[in-house]
């Protein structure tokens, strides 16, 4: 669903052999193979420095603790870009980073040919901010790198193929316990010799995303994503989440659909939040309208507020257990029903200590 490489036309291994016969015919200079070697015997240094555990997560400048590892990769891909031919394949690129990536150790380093250009997705260590996406191409008639974008999380690169689908890098977090994520998504457009992100999920969610599940496919990016409101709480089950569909053309990226998953959680939790609220204001009309039994409504403490809990469904559905706590902070369990006008609460007592 989230396809990272293209497909492989040649096989790396002949690739490899058309590489080799381009120097014997001295297609090639022998200072490529020499400076290869040195950096990668710099890369190993560095990996064995542990650089980027000392520096992936405590830094302000990320960018700058990893400006030599990531020049090293740059320079690397930039000269065999130079060399041209099969150096300059994919394949072949490819087979030089996993070389680097085995050194440093659970790196993850890879490339495509996206929208006309090489672009990288280089992993370090999934909670690093210093983390990039590497953009190369020409510039001004020679190999160079264009762009560089650096954020926290996995990145990946997704269209920008033939088929005219734009260019989307998602960055992944590490998955919380309860089988979300934090998501990244961007839009890279190109503007003259350089791309940039011309849209990113982080300008509607500057707090952060956590998404369930996402895709991309052609033009159009899905995300299913926690939604936190009063009620909400990590870890618990039929909480409502949100599914939005984004759609990117020239003209920029429209949120074309939104679809509410599970919305009867929020929906009782804002009743709840009204019931407290009438308690503690002694607001009579409300806590009537919400708590039919005339009965019921004068053992209600005044002091009653929500404990943060997992609320427990009954039978279909149609009726939910929810903590709460009076004064003096003695738990009590209360159970709203939905009825014609919504849900209403129709029990609740002291839970036996």
């Amino acid at each position: 669903m989230r396809p990272l490489r293209a497909a492989v036309l040649v096989p790396a291994i002949l690739v490899l052999a058309l590489a080799a016969l381009a120097g014997l015919f001295g297609f090639a200079a022998p200072a490529a193979a020499a400076d290869h070697g040195d950096r990668l015997d710099r890369f190993r240094e560095l990996a064995a420095s542990r650089l980027g555990l000392a520096q992936i997560v405590d830094t302000d400048e990320p960018a700058e603790a990893f400006r030599e590892i990531y020049a090293l990769l740059d320079d690397e891909i930039v000269e065999n870009l130079a060399s041209g031919g099969p150096f300059a394949s994919v394949e072949f690129l490819q087979d030089r980073l996993d070389t680097f990536a085995e050194a440093w150790g659970g790196a993850s380093l890879r490339l495509v040919r996206a929208s006309g250009v090489l672009v990288g997705a280089f992993m370090l260590d999934e909670r690093s901010p210093a983390n990039s996406v590497r953009v190369y191409g020409t510039l001004r008639g020679e190999a160079a790198l264009l762009s560089a974008l650096y954020r926290e999380g996995r990145p990946s690169v997704h269209g920008g193929g033939a088929d005219g689908a734009p260019l989307v890098i998602a960055w992944e977090g590490t998955m919380s316990g309860w089988g979300t994520r934090p998501l990244r998504v961007e839009w890279l457009r190109r503007e003259g010799d350089r791309l940039r992100a011309a849209w990113s999920t982080a300008e509607i969610f500057p707090e952060g995303l956590l998404a369930r599940t996402w895709s991309v496919r052609g033009a159009e990016v899905r995300i299913r994503y926690e939604v936190r409101y009063p009620g909400w709480a990590p870890g618990c089950e039929g909480q409502t989440e949100q599914e939005d569909v984004y759609r990117i053309s020239p003209a920029g990226v429209a949120r074309v659909a939104r679809r509410p998953i599970e919305p009867w959680h929020r929906e009782l939790h804002a009743i709840v939040q009204r019931l407290t609220a009438a308690l503690a204001a002694r607001d009579e009309s409300t806590v009537t309208a919400l708590v039919p039994d005339r009965g019921l409504r004068g053992r209600l403490p005044a002091g009653l507020q929500y404990a943060p809990a997992c609320d427990a469904r009954e039978g279909a559905g149609d009726a939910v257990s929810v903590a709460a706590v009076a004064d003096g902070q003695r738990p009590w369990a209360l159970t709203f029903r939905r009825l014609g006008a919504g849900w209403r609460l129709t029990a609740a007592s002291p839970v036996l200590q």
